[in-house]
């Protein structure tokens, strides 16, 4: 038995963030109905954007998100089609949706104007920008409130001649808050065999995207002044690209510097490295010269061998790494 089998999730949402917690929701057992206008869920389009087909045989820039779904086609402008909405929300424990929240009131279907007429029902909601704010009414997709308004396109950019910020992949931002969202909801299902009573739940992109970079933003203030981006001049060989001998890049990280760094050293065939005090500690990596210094050397030793021959060693003394692969 899947953990959600007997709850009924209602879905009124678009474009992919709030789809896929219902798709989610549907994996998890739940039986899922979609409400969609007579144009269907703009999504339904969007393989175009991408050279992707979007036809009824095959259309998965829709469809990953909106598996294990029944459809409806409701004019909710309509108080016929606004009557069907409310028997569904009738019978439902969770209704999910990104509609913002001032047109769900002239709809009648906002949590306050439900919570009465169904005590038990979940509301989730996800947006752009959070709920409060100067920018709580305003429209966002993960491009915008995720990668661009969390500082990740600007402060990833390295600056030179023609240079721009950095294009974020469209995605990420959504599926990581629509998981975020998927949580929400099991924890105010658990909180109803409790309570006997429903909730409201909401999550938003750019403040998934707050959390997701919290790091960055901290490290990154005036007292601690880590630099982003990284750049080769700054970076430390320890978690940096490098090209090999036919010409592809391999990746490796090692955290505990004094423990792993003299196995590095020992794969890369420069023990004398591993045990030099002048680079054996996190301490004196920190140093920018020690840095280029590392980095200059570690290009050298790369270039000497395939990415597979460095894998395969780097992977025989239990060090992270893969090659750097790409979306196709």
């Amino acid at each position: 038995m899947r953990p959600l089998e007997g709850i009924k999730v209602v879905d009124l949402t678009t474009y992919l963030a709030a789809p896929t917690t219902v798709r989610v929701l549907g994996e998890w057992g739940a039986d899922c109905v979609k409400i969609e206008s007579a144009k269907g869920d703009p999504a339904r389009t969007q393989g175009a954007v991408f050279n992707m087909p979007y036809n009824d045989d095959e259309n998965l820039a829709f469809d990953v998100a909106n598996l294990n779904k029944k459809f409806i086609t409701l004019n909710l402008k309509d108080p016929k089609g606004l009557e069907i909405a409310y028997r569904l929300l009738a019978e439902a424990d969770v209704f999910v949706t990104n509609t913002r929240t001032k047109s769900l009131k002239k709809l009648g279907l906002d949590y306050d104007s439900l919570k009465d007429k169904y005590p038990r029902l979940i509301e989730a909601n996800i947006s752009g920008f959070g709920e409060k704010g100067p920018k709580k009414d305003n429209p966002g997709f993960d491009t915008v409130a995720f990668w661009a308004s969390s500082g990740f396109n600007a402060d990833m950019m390295v600056e030179g001649p023609g240079s721009y910020p950095v294009y974020s992949s469209a995605g990420p931002g959504d599926i990581v808050t629509a998981m975020g969202l998927c949580y929400a909801i099991t924890a105010a299902l658990y909180k109803r065999t409790q309570t006997g009573k429903g909730d409201r739940v909401s999550s938003s992109l750019y403040g998934t995207a707050l959390w997701c970079f919290h790091i960055m933003s901290v490290a990154t203030e005036e007292r601690y002044g880590y630099q982003y981006p990284k750049t080769r001049e700054v970076s430390a060989p320890t978690g940096a690209p490098f090209r090999t001998k036919d010409n592809q890049w391999v990746m490796t990280t090692i955290l505990k510097i004094e423990e792993q760094w003299p196995v590095l050293c020992n794969v890369l065939g420069v023990p004398e490295l591993g045990t030099d005090p002048r680079y054996n500690t996190s301490l004196r990596q920190r140093d920018p010269e020690v840095r280029k210094y590392l980095m200059k050397r570690f290009e050298e030793i790369y270039a000497t061998k395939t990415a597979d021959e460095w894998c395969k060693l780097l992977t025989e003394a239990d060090i992270v790494n893969d090659k750097l692969a790409h979306y196709k």
